[in-house]
């Protein structure tokens, strides 16, 4: 199976680390929010977002699918509200111009660039 040492899984092809791992950058254009990539493949990125109440995305038009997990706060997301442990799941070519954190939030997104 292409695994490493005798008895040990392949770590070919994965990228695992802890979420403290990468060093925080902005997110969006407001200055409300930052983000650490704390991994990647085949040009995904999961990234780890904090926002402050009030942060807006950016309009934008998703060119390859998104998925994001709410692990606290409250979000409106295309006049939908979210709350902690909340989901969504947004493909290519929709239209995102409405995501507001209602309160500070934590989440998760999984996205191509």
């Amino acid at each position: 199976m292409g695994g490493g040492r005798a008895g040990e899984p392949s770590l070919a092809g994965w990228d695992i680390a802890a979420a403290d791992h990468g060093e925080w950058i902005p997110w969006g254009s407001c200055g409300k929010a930052r983000a650490r990539i704390v991994a990647q493949a085949d040009g995904y990125h999961v990234a780890l977002v904090e926002a402050e109440a009030g942060y807006r995305t950016d309009p934008h038009v998703h060119q390859h699918a998104e998925f994001l997990y709410l692990i606290e706060g409250r979000v409106s997301n295309q006049g939908r509200t979210i709350t902690t442990g909340g989901a969504f799941a947004a493909a290519a070519g929709s239209v995102h111009d409405a995501f507001v954190s209602e309160t500070p939030v934590r989440y998760v997104s999984i996205f191509k660039l």
